[in-house]
């Protein structure tokens, strides 16, 4: 399985980006292999739909389940069609966060906000 986290910093010590569109890079955690990769958020620096540009990379990427804090409808809209895990990250670094998914302790994130659109 493929788990993707927002991160502040390209280390499993890093603390989790509280922006998921914005996030800095996303750590792709493999389960399988136990490897850890990090990948540029090229949506990051977005006008705007850096949240459904950031999901697209994403789906690109084969991920299976993301960890974060909150996503907005839009991201998760593309993230659920192509039935991505949307998991509710703790307080905690990447690599915490993924020991809890490893161990079936991350609740499913309900609460999806509206994102946020300049008008």
């Amino acid at each position: 399985m493929i788990i993707a986290v927002p991160a502040e910093n390209q280390s499993l010590d890093s603390a989790i980006c509280q922006s998921f569109g914005r996030a800095p890079f996303f750590c792709i955690y493999d389960t399988e292999s136990e490897s850890s990769r990090f990948i540029d958020n090229s949506a990051k620096e977005a006008s705007g739909g850096a949240g459904i540009e950031a999901a697209q990379l994403l789906v690109d990427q084969n991920v299976d389940a993301l960890i974060t804090y909150r996503i907005g409808e839009n991201a998760a809209r593309v993230l659920k069609a192509a039935q991505t895990t949307l998991l509710k990250a703790v307080n905690l670094s990447i690599a915490d966060n993924v020991a809890n998914f490893l161990e079936g302790k991350l609740p499913s994130l309900d609460e999806i906000h509206s994102g946020y659109h300049h008008g």
